[in-house]
């Protein structure tokens, strides 16, 4: 069964051939603008699938926090200090 919450859902596929088989890969997806809805002040002991599980309810949804706050690095996320858009629960 689909994650109907997946940032993958209703993307479209396609097939490669690596080798002898096929795999199914993702076509990249446009990152939608989000309303943002508030910002978290990042302490020292936050996670990311912890600050989504505040806010959304879901921890799987981090990926809603990394897609609303671009950086070149992940870990630049959750520097202390650092305030990190959280956009409008759907």
């Amino acid at each position: 069964m689909a994650d109907r919450s997946s940032r993958h859902d209703r993307n479209t596929t396609y097939r490669r051939r690596v080798g002898e088989r096929d795999i199914e890969l993702y076509k990249p997806r446009a990152i939608p603008l989000s309303i943002v809805a508030t910002r978290h002040k990042v302490a020292g002991h936050d996670r990311l699938d912890a600050i989504a599980q505040r806010y959304f309810s879901d921890p799987f949804q981090y990926w809603r926090i990394a897609d609303a706050n671009p950086s070149d690095a992940p870990e630049e996320l959750l520097e202390p200090g650092r305030e990190l858009d959280i956009p409008e629960p759907d």
